[in-house]
């Protein structure tokens, strides 16, 4: 008999059959088949049966049959480098499906690394040389080619992306302010500010800190966003501007570089004041939302008002009208908790005054203190710490000094505590007083930017960079990294501890509550699919877990190959919310 030649492997032959009591079974073999033709046909024949063998000697054989050489783990295998993918590739992943690198402008060397920098500022935020240190310790230096990015070389990406702020920022504008996701054709604006190192800085210069770094230069800058708090423009101003100043700045952008009409400018008492006021009606086909000022308040609440506290006794707010604000709606409201709060905080700032200004009065009364000028520097001191002076009274003279409380004054502020009045030129067909009232407490996201900006996720501040240019530009590219945090949270609310079913409040006035979903997430530390539950750094930290291996065979000359480390159900679920599968690569 001749003998037969063919290739030789392991087949997996099932079968089902029926037991007699009717069950239904399946039998599985493992057999060695050499395969051959006979004629027309190919036939197999059975050289072994292979199902008593361990699962691995089997998997060994079946391998070993197609011609791959066999690895013994841990001993022919190396793991030549690995690297952190997961938080990147994320990240990217986003700004792919909002489009950003196409918004960014044409791509290119500047673009990469551009793209590059505003990813690792979400990823691991720093100095621009630190960035260049750490991408390369990721898969984004080499997978969005600026491994080998210079120091020049980003300063000139950040240069070109300067040029190209104002048509980046008219896209976001035109898509998310002259959409239809915002029909009432709301925009928000609020100025923050944050300090300079060195001394090279033209911007730079010393003003009111909102940083509490009292006489260190800085630079302000200027967030507008839509009604839910995204991010789409930034302006920089010298650090002594003035929040009135800067409302001009973000308004001439608004006309003249992004071309909108009919918009409402939302802002709070201290940026659209009565002058930016008359300036909205100058421009003509602007709106806004602010509030009044103290005095102001003041004015509506005397004996002959319009502004009584009888306004409250069935409801927190009420609308009411004055002939000094023609064509505008006034909605007053009154906050009986932040009215204890103020009381509560009025009078611990006094008892404190008090207790400085006795010690000033002994130390004259037994001359240790000497003179009109030092007693009066002291006190000075005293009263503009605790910002008290308007209440009270000081008798200062050479060797005596003496203070009484302004109790009048006193009692007036406390009738206004918790009062507030919104003024607004939008209809109430468009707007009814509580949409007014959320709209002005609407600022509280840009707040929240800031926050997320500064401090939580971005860290902008300190600024390092010397030139106006340069500085614009780190800027910029915190704002663009906080539109996608925006979108990165937003996405990943089920995994983290954000209120994903917020409830809207009965009383407008009244502080927000969480849903019962939040607060189970903060007191199981889990979400509803039993995953453990982040905040957004933490998550990220998580997702840099998800490492890409690049492993090669002991003894070979070959590159090898890269393979994803398995996924944890928590980092499989952020990239389903992304929608996005788990790349290998970015690109």
């Amino acid at each position: 008999m001749a003998m037969r030649t063919g290739a030789m492997h392991v087949a997996k032959v099932a079968k089902k059959y029926v037991t007699k009591d009717g069950a239904s079974r399946e039998s599985v073999a493992y057999l060695l088949w050499r395969t051959y033709r006979d004629g027309t046909k190919v036939r197999h024949e059975t050289l072994a049966n292979l199902s008593a063998l361990p699962q691995a000697t089997l998997e060994a054989v079946r391998v070993s049959l197609t011609g791959q050489a066999l690895v013994v783990p841990g001993q022919d295998l190396e793991v030549t480098r690995a690297l952190p993918h997961g938080h990147v590739a994320a990240v990217h992943a986003q700004a792919k499906a909002l489009g950003l690198p196409a918004l960014l402008g044409p791509a290119g060397r500047d673009r990469d690394i551009a793209l590059a920098l505003i990813i690792a500022r979400v990823c691991r935020p720093a100095s621009k040389l630190a960035t260049t240190r750490w991408w390369t310790d990721t898969t984004l230096a080499d997978d969005l080619g600026v491994a080998d990015a210079t120091t020049d070389e980003v300063y000139a990406a950040m240069d070109w992306l300067a040029g190209r702020q104002d048509a980046i920022e008219a896209k976001l504008v035109r898509t998310h302010l002259n959409g239809a996701g915002n029909p009432d054709r709301l925009a928000l604006f609020d100025l923050s500010s944050s300090w300079v190192t060195g001394h090279c800085c033209p911007l730079a210069a010393r003003g009111y800190s909102r940083d509490g770094k009292k006489g260190l230069p800085q630079i302000e800058y200027g967030l507008l966003t839509d009604p839910a708090g995204r991010p789409v423009a930034v302006r920089v101003f010298p650090g002594n501007t003035a929040d009135p100043t800067a409302f001009t700045g973000i308004l001439e952008a608004v006309k003249d570089t992004f071309k909108l009409t009919d918009m409402v400018m939302v802002g709070d008492r201290g940026m659209i004041t009565s002058a930016r006021v008359e300036a909205l009606r100058e421009l003509g086909g602007y709106g806004w939302v602010t509030a009044l000022r103290a005095p102001a308040i003041a004015a509506l609440a005397a004996d002959d008002g319009p502004l009584q506290m009888s306004l409250f006794d069935q409801a927190n707010l009420a609308e009411i009208t004055h002939p000094d604000y023609p064509a505008e709606r006034l909605v007053a409201c009154r906050n009986p908790a932040l009215a204890t709060e103020r009381a509560r905080k009025r009078l611990a700032l006094l008892e404190a005054t008090d207790i400085e200004l006795s010690k000033i009065v002994a130390a004259a009364g037994a001359g240790r203190l000497a003179g009109a000028g030092k007693i009066g520097v002291r006190v000075g001191k005293v009263v503009g710490r605790y910002k008290m002076a308007k209440h009270y009274t000081l008798d200062i003279a050479e060797d005596r000094f003496t203070f009484t409380r302004n109790e009048d004054q006193i009692t007036a502020e406390a009738a206004l505590d918790g009062l507030y009045v919104i003024r607004t030129t939008v209809g109430p067909e468009q707007m009814d007083p509580a949409k007014v009232v959320a709209t002005y407490k609407s600022l509280a996201r840009v707040e929240r930017d800031f926050r997320s900006i500064k401090s939580i996720d971005l860290d902008l501040r300190p600024i390092h960079h010397w030139t106006e240019t340069r500085v614009r530009a780190h800027v910029f590219i915190c704002m663009l990294a906080a539109y996608l945090v925006w979108h990165l949270r937003a996405a990943w609310a089920p995994l983290t501890f954000t209120d994903e079913d917020r409830p809207d409040p009965a009383d407008p006035v009244a502080p927000a509550r969480r849903s019962q979903g939040a607060d189970h997430k903060a007191a199981t530390k889990t979400t509803t699919d039993d995953l453990p539950a982040h905040s957004f750094t933490s998550l990220l930290a998580h997702l840099a877990t998800l490492t890409r291996n690049h492993l090669r065979v002991a003894g070979h000359d070959t590159s090898g190959f890269d393979l994803l480390a398995i996924p944890t159900p928590t980092q499989r679920r952020a990239f389903e919310l992304l929608g996005a599968p788990i790349p290998l690569t970015l690109k």
